[in-house]
């Protein structure tokens, strides 16, 4: 394997691992070399599908299930990694989404999406942030979003939440780039997976999507996989403060 892009001896951890784009980050992260520590509010002790992934790699695999919507429990996630050893890459991919027109946005979905999507997500940074600093060296790579440079329709809070991720990224690469830790984010596309069912269920909406891609198709969950692997690479060191789209060519239509 290209030196570059070796992760062997890594430990990543990945949360949102259960499905969807996360499952494809652990698993590329797998079969470039790294062990994974699984994190989702419904990951299977033993038996998930990023689990027979990640050891069909070669990897080791450790299932953690936390609700990122619980700070508290964020907390003990963090004290949680402390105790299975040094944390080489963090990928901050677990996120959530809420619909409803803005005049209509209760406080209760507001406060949910941005706990998850923006708040645990600065808390584990920090812990996890804290460890790196201290010894000179990790990656963290945030899942942005479209929604972190335009405004979206009828989801105010999350188009907010990762507004803000861009943001977070932007000032931990600030303080942390001097000591040896990389933090970016990649901001996917309209990607085919859960989160966005609705909008190809959809079949105007469908339609306008597809119209504005240059590449013609919705994205899939494992086009993020090679980006992934560079950012938490050494091919990526120089590489700080970053929010690279992987759209298919939608910001740049």
């Amino acid at each position: 394997m290209n030196a570059l892009f070796d992760l062997s001896g890594r430990t990543a951890v990945v949360t949102g691992a259960r499905r969807g784009i996360g499952l494809a980050m652990a698993e590329a992260l797998a079969v470039a070399g790294a062990d994974i520590v699984g994190v989702s509010a419904r990951l299977e002790a033993t038996g998930s599908e990023v689990e027979r992934r990640v050891r069909a790699a070669g990897r080791r695999f450790t299932a953690l299930r936390v609700d990122l919507a619980d700070r508290a429990a964020v907390r003990r996630l963090a004290a949680d990694l402390e105790d299975l050893g040094p944390i080489d890459i963090l990928v901050n991919n677990g996120g959530t989404i809420a619909r409803a027109p803005a005049a209509e946005h209760p406080d209760e979905m507001w406060d949910h999406v941005i706990e998850v999507n923006l708040t645990s997500q600065f808390v584990l940074s920090r812990e996890i942030g804290r460890a790196m600093v201290s010894r000179g060296r990790g990656k963290i790579i945030f899942t942005a979003s479209l929604l972190s440079f335009q405004g979206g329709i009828n989801v105010p809070g999350y188009s907010a939440s990762k507004s803000g991720v861009a943001g977070l990224t932007k000032a931990l690469a600030n303080e942390w780039a001097a000591h040896g830790v990389t933090v970016n984010a990649i901001a996917p596309g309209y990607i085919a997976t859960d989160n966005t069912q609705a909008l190809r269920d959809d079949p105007e909406r469908d339609r306008a999507i597809l119209a504005r891609i240059p590449a013609g198709r919705w994205g899939r969950a494992d086009d993020l996989a090679g980006v992934t692997v560079f950012l938490a690479a050494p091919a990526s060191d120089y590489v700080n403060g970053v929010v690279l789209p992987v759209d298919g060519g939608w910001l740049g239509r």
